[in-house]
């Protein structure tokens, strides 16, 4: 069981935050976020398919699949049972056990800061398609 959500890379990620990463749905990114890593995209914390929405509840070990383009990168996070998932255009993926509306997953082993700098290269070209799979941990 797993859900892709698609989105698009901006000349403005940074990626620098450390201790998040976040996709979201909205088409410009502020001088403050740092954190933002994809643009556009198709699905909100909200918009997450029930099931996907049952097993992020689960507080199951995640496997988080990203790619740019040919590139990709895994991330190992936890869901938790007291995640809202209710953000209209926001979905974060956190270090930290802080818990919002648009809190994905928490635990994680990698925030923006931890990417590699050549799959955030890739993200600064708008042209690139980026894709998060969510799937339970085997």
């Amino acid at each position: 069981m797993g859900s892709v959500v698609t989105a698009r890379g901006h000349p403005k990620v940074t990626a620098k935050h450390s201790t998040t990463f976040m996709i979201t749905k909205d088409e410009k990114i502020g001088p403050r976020g740092d954190c933002i890593i994809a643009v556009k995209a198709d699905k909100s914390a909200s918009e997450l398919p029930p099931e996907i929405k049952r097993l992020l509840k689960s507080g199951e070990q995640l496997v988080i699949t990203l790619k740019a383009g040919k590139l990709v990168e895994k991330v190992h996070a936890w869901g938790n049972p007291s995640l809202t998932l209710n953000h209209p255009t926001d979905m974060v993926v956190r270090k930290s056990r802080f818990i919002c509306g648009r809190t994905l997953a928490v635990g994680a082993d990698k925030a923006a800061a931890d990417l590699s700098r050549e799959f955030i290269a890739a993200l600064q070209n708008p042209a690139t398609k980026f894709e998060m799979e969510i799937v339970a941990s085997q």
